[in-house]
């Protein structure tokens, strides 16, 4: 997948990561500050495209849908004591984005297999299709966060994404230009279905654009996990204190 070489994945985590803070900073304590807000869509978009890009290169596909689920219901959990509330975190989102992705990757192996009969690649189409329409039935019901469109980001990041054995055709379809280009319509669709503010979101288009590929040289994959549940804590924390 031919990209230029400047941001890591963890340099675009971290500029996330950053852009979340501040994102909470502004709604707990300067609520009336929009620059926070809109400083703030920086981070979805490019956690988004982290996680198409964790369902593409992980060894381990149930390990990575499971530590992302159990992270969500840990987390959801702990926000029903706290709220009583049943609005689903962002991790939940992620875990329904990531069973997607892996309905859509056997979808496209059964359809692209030369030895793949009828049944299994209508089969495979119904499980796709039923996965999503129940995820946009419990978007219904519950309420998640980002809704049913924030839920199908990283899906549409992951559309053009091929496997070795694919069609010479097809795989020339998977580039960094598809997969930006996936995204953008993602974060238009995003931005009409849920807040005009979530148009900022297209400045991380740019900084995607940068991508290495790379992870980075240190393994902090679990720091980002456990950021935005303790951030959360110590900025409502702080508020508590404060008030």
């Amino acid at each position: 997948m031919q990209k230029i070489k400047f941001f890591s994945g963890n340099t675009l985590k971290i500029i996330a990561a950053t852009s979340m803070t501040l994102d909470h900073i502004g709604l707990i304590f300067f609520p009336s500050m929009m620059i926070f807000r809109i400083l703030g869509r920086l981070a979805f978009p490019i956690f988004a495209f982290m996680i198409a890009e964790g369902c593409r290169y992980t060894r381990n596909k149930a390990r990575y849908l499971l530590t992302v689920a159990g992270l969500g219901i840990a987390f959801q959990a702990v926000y029903f004591m706290l709220f009583r509330s049943l609005y689903l975190c962002i991790f939940i989102t992620f875990s329904f984005s990531i069973l997607i992705i892996y309905a859509l990757q056997h979808f496209k192996r059964t359809l692209l297999s030369p030895t793949s009969g009828r049944a299994a690649r209508l089969g495979s189409l119904a499980l796709l299709l039923g996965i999503i329409t129940a995820v946009f039935v419990i978007d219904i019901l519950m309420d998640m966060d980002y809704d049913f469109a924030g839920c199908m980001l990283p899906v549409l990041v992951s559309l053009p994404h091929c496997e070795e054995d694919f069609p010479e055709p097809v795989k020339k379809l998977d580039n960094q230009y598809s997969s930006l280009f996936m995204l953008t319509v993602g974060l238009i669709w995003l931005a009409l279905v849920n807040k005009p503010i979530q148009f900022y979101s297209l400045l991380t288009v740019p900084l995607l654009f940068l991508y290495s590929g790379k992870r980075g040289k240190l393994k902090m994959k679990y720091f980002f996990y456990v950021f935005y549940p303790v951030h959360l804590v110590l900025l409502y924390g702080l508020n508590m204190l404060i008030k």
